[in-house]
């Protein structure tokens, strides 16, 4: 099989990961205090995502992904993999307020969950890729010093000397194909993207089901789209809008008390084009890829579909859980915030996150990492 036609199979495969799963092809849209049952709208740049690959094809390549997810070998000296920072059983988030690095260093920005990933627009806190770039930002957290710190031709030389994983490929990408760093990349985005984490009592009751939600979830759902405005930026199947917007987060200590996130943070400004990184002492957001004034403490609006089992939350993991989070809101947010204080009684509070809790899957699906591989030439080398 030729590089164009092992590109062609892969795309496609990915592009049936993005399609919307039957549970919400008749979700309700959440905007102006109300609910609205017409379509998901698909974005305009995802039309092409439509068309599946062959059944066969597509469950080889998720299969391929699924190994490579797990794999530490990808990584640089072998310590880490994709699900470091996006565990399954915590909605393929991380569990701490800032991200660990490769080899102990330190990041700067919370680890998202990945649950319902291919519904959304925008990916990463700062939106640098669209959803169908899906492959672009593994291949960033593969090769980033701060993340994998993987090199792409050993990556390539690793996955071609463990038997079982050469295999797999094959089977994804044609007998004689034979490995390379895009269709790694490919095969982990793939993967990635096929998981919305189950259907969820929201998603129930937004098709009709009056007895899917507690009453107190019941009252947070009438406030999430009516006197909170939650819905106006987080709706559509992701809970997302798909836009950046200045909540006035406070900064994090952690950053700048840790020599190697500060690090992580300089060399941030410094690859986006920063005139004078090394006197940036903040995560500014959007403005660091765009340098626009406006832009400064942007970020994207993350999607809400397991969110109960992301905690600490906000880009930087400031604030602890739910109730944070609702009370920050409630508040009108942190300085410079483009949002308004809500003037909400502590029963509204906790409604809201009785809310959110209701966006857990209600029969959650274990995701089982796959058994660990030896190298051909060396017995017992596996991860």
């Amino acid at each position: 099989m030729n590089a164009r036609a092992l590109l062609r199979l892969a795309g496609a495969a990915l592009r049936a990961a993005l399609r919307a799963v039957p549970q919400f092809a008749p979700h309700a849209v959440l905007v102006c205090g109300m609910l609205a049952a017409t379509p998901a709208a698909t974005p305009a740049h995802a039309a092409d995502r439509v068309l599946p690959p062959s059944p066969a094809a597509g469950a080889a390549l998720l299969e391929l992904g699924r190994h490579l997810f797990f794999e530490s070998r990808l990584s640089g000296d072998g310590s880490r993999s994709c699900a470091s920072c996006h565990a399954p059983a915590r909605g393929f988030s991380e569990g701490v307020a800032l991200s660990r690095g490769y080899n102990h260093t330190g990041h700067f920005r919370n680890a998202p969950g990945l649950l319902g990933l291919r519904l959304k627009e925008r990916l990463a806190w700062d939106g640098r890729y669209r959803i169908d770039e899906l492959p672009k930002l593994v291949e960033e957290m593969l090769t980033s010093p701060i993340t994998m710190n993987g090199n792409p031709g050993i990556i390539v030389e690793r996955v071609r000397q463990v038997p079982q994983l050469l295999q797999l490929w094959q089977r994804a990408f044609g007998e004689r194909a034979q490995p390379s760093f895009d269709g790694v990349a490919r095969a982990i985005a793939a993967w990635s993207a096929a998981h919305d984490g189950g259907d969820t009592a929201v998603d129930a009751a937004l098709r009709g089901d009056a007895s899917a939600l507690s009453p107190r979830a019941a009252e947070g759902l009438r406030l999430f789209t009516g006197k909170a405005g939650c819905s106006g930026c987080h709706s559509g199947p992701a809970f997302s809008d798909g836009l950046a917007h200045r909540l006035g987060v406070p900064e994090s200590p952690q950053i700048l008390r840790d020599p190697e996130r500060t690090v992580a943070l300089l060399a941030h400004h410094a690859s986006h084009g920063s005139a004078d990184p090394m006197s940036e002492r903040s995560d500014t957001g959007v403005h660091a890829l765009t340098r626009r004034a406006a832009d400064r403490g942007r970020f994207f609006t993350p999607g809400l579909r397991g969110v109960a089992q992301t905690a600490p939350y906000m880009h930087n993991g400031t604030l602890p859980d739910l109730a944070a989070v609702v009370a920050f809101y409630d508040r009108g947010g942190g300085r410079g915030s483009e949002t308004r204080p809500l003037g909400l009684s502590a029963g509204e509070r906790e409604a809201l996150v009785a809310f959110l809790e209701a966006l857990t899957p209600r029969t959650a699906v274990a995701v089982v990492p796959p058994p660990a591989f030896d190298y051909a030439t060396q017995a017992g080398a596996g991860r």
